[in-house]
């Protein structure tokens, strides 16, 4: 058998579960999620390496209409990935109607010539009576090459998702280790993981008013990592919020954050928060790109 190999991108509305399918696929947590819309901000490349393939899943922001640059460079970064790949998972929330968002995708997709499998997510949550007629309204809308009902959280179907996908793959070599499951630095997936614990705590205007930058991390002696990162909020109310009565939410932050992050550097680790104001840091290209987001 020929070895296959490819890039895929993940697109669909904020929300869909794009980053709990990329995490199911690759078998540990690499995208960050959140219940909170437009959670992943940057492109994230994944890969998967088996006996027969290796895939490289490109996870992307949710499409939507842009009000901020920072909304604007989520866009051009989910469209953009279109040009670059083999083949399109088009994720869609078995849950919710057909709307604004899947005929704005839907008209973008009609720009490309690439293979688009449409993923129905979320089948565990309806029943399985609705699914046909999920299909045959968006088979009326478009051509896809391959339609695949799945569960993100549960996995049903996802093995046959990927059957599918490399149908659609060239031949080629591994372009990455077969242990190498993303191509993201390590400050980048912490600053993620501080960030998703942040969403979980969190309400109203603070979670898309937050970054993190991780700006230090050094091993100690005694085998631990310290690791010094701050979080940067728009408004010194929100720098109050996150810091909490006594510090106690953001206490909590790096609690919840720490032990995602010692699994994924392998040792114990001394994260050190702190919280700063960067007043309309997401309306501002300076500051996007210092954020790692800007061009």
């Amino acid at each position: 058998m020929n070895y296959k190999s490819g890039f895929i991108a993940v697109i669909g509305r904020p929300n869909v579960g794009k980053s709990t399918l990329i995490n199911k696929i690759i078998g540990q947590k690499i995208a960050i999620m959140s219940d909170k819309p437009q959670t992943t901000r940057s492109r994230i490349q994944c890969i998967l390496t088996q006996d027969d393939a290796q895939i490289i899943f490109l996870d992307t922001p949710g499409i939507h209409k842009p009000k901020l640059k920072i909304g604007e460079y989520m866009l051009k970064a989910a469209e953009g990935t279109l040009k670059e790949v083999d083949a399109i998972f088009f994720v869609i929330d078995a849950t919710e109607k057909f709307g604004g968002g899947e005929k704005y995708i839907l008209e973008r997709l009609d720009s490309t010539s690439k293979p688009v499998i449409l993923v129905i997510n979320k089948i565990d949550l309806v029943d399985r009576a609705e699914i046909l007629p999920i299909i045959s309204d968006y088979s009326a809308r478009k051509n896809f090459a391959a339609v695949v009902p799945i569960s993100a959280v549960g996995g049903d179907n996802v093995d046959e998702l990927l059957n599918e996908a490399k149908k659609f793959l060239p031949e080629g070599p591994k372009y990455y280790p077969a242990d190498m499951v993303t191509d993201q630095p390590e400050r980048l997936i912490i600053a993620e993981l501080i960030r998703e614990k942040i969403l979980d705590v969190t309400e109203d205007e603070v979670p898309h008013s937050v970054a993190v930058d991780v700006e230090e991390i050094a091993a100690r002696k005694n085998k631990t990592t310290y690791i010094r990162a701050t979080i940067y909020v728009e408004r010194e109310s929100q720098k109050g919020i996150l810091i909490g009565k006594g510090g106690e939410l953001l206490k909590g932050v790096g609690k919840n954050a720490r032990p995602e992050i010692e699994m994924l550097l392998g040792t114990k680790v001394f994260l050190d928060l702190w919280v700063k104001v960067k007043r309309g840091w997401r309306n501002s290209a300076g500051a996007l790109q210092s954020f790692g987001l800007g061009e």
